[in-house]
Order: C-alpha cells, then structure tokens, then sequence
C-alpha cells in the first residue's frame, strides 16, 4: 500500500517504476522485423513440394536461401523505414517504430543497412565460390531488391502497384525455394502463394486505412473501404481456386490428387473465411503474420490441415 505523503500523493519510493526506453539493440533488432521472418520460413520451403527427392542438397539448398531472403527483406524493411520517416510519424502506430520515434538516427541507420547490406553480398559469394551454388541461381533475390527499390522510390506510391509488387515478392520467394531444390516452379502453387498475399496485402491496406486514414501512405488515396472489400474477395476466390487446382494436379498426390483437393478445401476455404472474419468483424488485420499466428482457431486449422496432407502424401504413393 502507498504511503501517504503531507500533500496526500503516494511517496515517490511507492510509485510504479517508469518504463525504461528500449535499448539500442533492440531498437535495431525492431528495424529488420523479427516478426515478419515467418515470411520467408513458409514460403522458401514451400519449393521442396513435388521436387524429384528430397535429399541433404535440397535442405540445406532450401536453408540457404531462407537465410538470404532474410538478410534481402531485412534490408528492405530498413530501406523503407528510413524513407518513410516521416510519414510513419503520423501514424498511430507506426509513430512508434525506432527512426519515426528518434530513437534511432538517420546515420545509424544508414550505416547498419550498408552492414545488411554486405551480410547479403558475403552469403551469396559464399555459396558462390563453395560451388553450392551459381550466380543465376540467385536471379530471384536479385529480382527482389530490385523491384523493392523501384518500390521504395515511388512505385508504392501508386495505387494497386503498391500491393501487386508487394505480393510478387512472395512469388520470387517460392521462386528461389525451387531453384534451391531443384524443380521448376509449379504455375499453380505460383498463382496461389501471390493470390493469397496479395490478399493479406490488401487487409492490411484495409487496417491501415480504417486506423489513420488516406494521410500517411498517399497510395491509400486510390483505395476505397468498399473497393477493397471486393479486392478481397476476389483474391480470396482466387486463392481457394487455385489451391485446389494445385493438389489436384501436384505429384506428390499422383493419381489421388483430386480426392486430396476434396477432402482439404473445406480447410483452405475456413482458413480464408477465418482471416476475413478477423479482418473485417474483428477489424484486425494490421499485421496479418501476427493476426495468422496468433489466433487459436487459424492455427488449430492450420494443424489439421497440414495432418491430413501429411497422412495423404505417403498414402498417395503407396503401392508405386
């Protein structure tokens, strides 16, 4: 219990103690996103599905090309931090982050981006010169900085681009997981891995512009709730179209593939239904990594999901 002073207020010794501003590594540790690795763990992977074999190589090629898309996003995140200062410092949450706030300097951070940025250029040599890989077979992550910075200098500032290159960057994802493994990238999985982002791109818009308005992101000005709202369910329609498209015809199902898509579709269209719900009815969305990873019945479906697909892969080649 506080102890009264003569002017009636708690003793200095008795108030909660202030919390203490964040360190300058975490402030930098904030910079490049921990949370939105999650990104590149699901996705990359995603090009071991239908390889020939899943040997040693294809791992550890799939290893490496997560760590560099890792370093590439990261990268980018800063990039775009730093540019958009001042923009982020009239949003209500976005205020917050370590350069909008000042608690990290435009120098400082230029200066860990150049260190980022020679982390990126040292993992691709290596592999590089070990043999492990060759220069074009990192065409993807070299496509992905590229458009990021075409993005970065004004592309996100048109209305629509801004989400499409968003979402292609996922596609350049699955893109380096299959060269890492040794296949080509499946058209439909392709279509389905940009679909659905694009649809957790455009819900995030959608937070963002039901949150602060049209003021801080000038792409939101050629948006409309209503229009996004039918962007959304057409990118959903999208995604489950495709998604079943896919195990219908992937290799890993063989000739059980459309039985597969039957049978796992009710868990695509829940999942979709679910992020819509969360999105809309809930009016979350403003991360949609934590919004997926952080709601219960997401993930309980998710698991079931991925069960049944798991049971139905070795199923599927028994007796060949």
């Amino acid at each position: 219990m506080a102890t009264p002073t003569l002017t009636g207020r708690p003793a200095p010794a008795d108030r909660p103690p202030a919390a203490r501003p964040p360190t300058l590594l975490a402030d930098l540790t904030a910079l490049v996103r921990p949370g939105q690795w999650t990104k590149n763990l699901v996705v990359v992977p995603l090009g071991l599905l239908g390889a020939p074999r899943v040997d040693a190589g294809a791992v550890g090629g799939a290893v490496a090309a997560v760590g560099v898309f890792t370093l590439a996003s990261a990268l980018i995140y800063l990039v775009n931090d730093i540019g958009d200062r001042d923009r982020d410092r009239r949003h209500p949450e976005k205020r917050h982050r370590p350069i909008a706030a000042g608690r990290i300097g435009v120098p400082t951070a230029v200066s860990f981006a150049a260190v980022l940025a020679v982390l990126l250029a040292a993992t691709v040599g290596l592999t590089v010169v070990t043999g492990a890989a060759s220069p074009l077979d990192w065409w993807p992550v070299a496509a992905y900085v590229a458009l990021n910075a075409a993005y970065s200098k004004g592309l996100k500032h048109v209305p629509l681009l801004d989400v499409f290159i968003v979402a292609l960057g996922f596609v350049l994802r699955l893109a380096q997981g299959c060269l890492a493994s040794g296949n080509p990238v499946p058209n439909w999985l392709a279509l389905c891995v940009f679909s659905l982002c694009l649809l957790l791109i455009l819900g995030k818009r959608r937070h963002e512009m039901a949150v602060g308005g049209v003021s801080h992101r000038p792409a939101l000005r050629g948006y409309t709730l209503g229009f996004l709202d039918q962007l959304l369910a057409f990118a959903a329609v999208l995604t489950a179209v495709s998604y079943v498209l896919h195990i219908q015809g992937s290799p890993a199902f063989g000739p059980h593939g459309p039985l597969v898509a039957v049978l796992t579709a009710p868990f695509a269209l829940f999942g979709l239904a679910r992020y819509l719900q969360l999105l809309v009815v809930d009016a979350g969305g403003g991360n949609p990594s934590r919004a997926l990873f952080s709601d219960r019945t997401t993930v309980l479906n998710a698991l079931l999901w991925s069960a049944l697909l798991a049971v139905a892969w070795p199923l599927s080649h028994l007796g060949s």
